[in-house]
């Protein structure tokens, strides 16, 4: 039997995990919201409470919604205080031994009848399930960046998961008012199995000297009619996040065309990892973005 998700929780309050209490809380879910500090828990509902506050500025919100949504987010300063819920997402950074550690304190905390989801981008659905005691009770709920902008939700099962699990996550979507699509359990799923290749391509394209960061990016926005250039896409996403997809599609495929670039490689180490750290393929110190390269 399906559960209806009334009580949310969500470890990891970085940019997806505060995207996703923001939209669930305005869909009158309660949320209870964790991270290793509690600055970075009160950072994220900074985070939301002007979020919301542009959306009442817009007129897509009205205030007193505004104040209900941020009544029905609460922190959580340890797995204990999840216990309540009926479904614990996981928005941890994409790194697929961090998440399976707090998979299994997870479970430690959680009753066995709590729901499981990973927001994962890229990782094995059934190989994070295999890190805790409920399998069939865990899902992979992908969410896309920003969350309260985009209409998108990826649902991936993996080989364990049970009818109930997948149906009470469906209903949860489409509660939230998003469109969902049913993705099967394979590196990146579909959007970034189709999406990162193509960053990393224009990676390489920078890299050959074929175009400047400018030319491809006025290329893809003018020639594709893309929202915005690869490489822009790529520093709002984080370079860091950008790679950790490519080599999940390396490894798990198996197929040379997944290489990531080592230009890409290079600016990481670097620690230019996009918006995030003021640089990556464009320079965000000053007034208006400049490119890098």
């Amino acid at each position: 039997m399906s559960l209806t998700i009334n009580t949310l929780g969500i470890v990891g309050a970085g940019q997806m995990g505060s995207g996703i209490a923001h939209v669930c809380a305005a869909a009158g879910i309660q949320v209870r919201l964790n991270d290793v500090s509690e600055d970075r828990i009160n950072g994220a509902l900074a985070t939301i409470n002007g979020n919301m506050a542009r959306q009442v500025a817009k007129g897509s919100m009205d205030e007193p919604a505004r104040q209900a949504a941020l009544g029905r987010i609460t922190g959580a300063k340890s797995f204990d205080d999840l216990a309540g819920c009926d479904l614990v997402i996981e928005a941890a950074t994409e790194n697929e031994e961090v998440k399976r550690s707090i998979f299994v304190a997870l479970c430690r905390a959680l009753p066995p009848e709590t729901l499981l989801a990973t927001n994962t981008s890229s990782i094995s659905i059934t190989r994070l399930a295999a890190a805790t005691n409920r399998p069939e009770k865990f899902i992979g709920i992908h969410f896309m960046n920003p969350v309260p902008v985009m209409q998108l939700v990826e649902l991936i099962r993996g080989i364990a998961t049970e009818d109930a699990t997948f149906d009470s996550a469906k209903a949860f979507i489409n509660r939230l008012g998003k469109t969902l699509t049913v993705s099967e359990d394979f590196p990146a799923f579909i959007v970034n199995r189709i999406l990162l290749p193509m960053i990393n391509e224009a990676v390489y394209t920078l890299y050959e000297g074929v175009g400047s960061v400018e030319s491809i990016d006025t290329a893809m926005r003018l020639g594709a009619n893309h929202p915005m250039g690869p490489l822009q896409l790529a520093d709002f996403i984080g370079l860091d996040t950008c790679l950790s997809v490519m080599q999940v599609l390396h490894d798990g495929l198996a197929d040379s065309k997944y290489r990531p670039c080592p230009l890409l490689v290079k600016y990481v180490e670097a620690g230019w990892l996009g918006r995030k750290t003021k640089r990556g393929f464009y320079d965000y110190r000053g007034d208006k973005p400049v490119p890098t390269r």
